[in-house]
């Protein structure tokens, strides 16, 4: 039997076979979500943008840790950044990472809770 070329997908999805580039983008944007702390910051900002300072207090983190977490976060290209007088606010970099946060998350939920699969 042949290997599938492509799977149905959900709107907005794309339906090209994986090559190896996409497939070590993808680790990569796997690996940044790999750490609590970053995923949790990216959960909040998901919610909406967000400055250090809200950060850190929403997720009882240092400013430093959050900070330097930001940053990773930044030059892995998966927020941006918006500058107002003195603060920076912080954005998910598109709707892709926003439901791959929320659908991590939500599958982790049900691990937890017991609660049935669903698709």
């Amino acid at each position: 039997m042949a290997a599938r070329e492509s799977l149905p997908a959900a709107p907005g999805t794309h339906l090209r076979a994986p090559d190896s580039v996409r497939l070590a983008e993808a680790t990569e944007v796997f690996a940044m979500l790999a750490d609590p702390t970053r995923l949790h910051l990216l959960w909040l900002i998901a919610q909406g943008e967000s400055d250090v300072g809200s950060l850190a207090e929403r997720c009882a983190a240092s400013r430093t840790a959050v900070s330097q977490h930001l940053a990773k976060l930044r030059l892995a290209g998966l927020v941006e950044t918006r500058r107002e007088g003195r603060h920076v606010y912080y954005s998910l970099r598109d709707g892709h990472l926003r439901r791959l946060v929320l659908e991590a998350l939500s599958h982790a939920d049900h691990r937890v809770s017991g609660a049935a699969p669903h698709d």
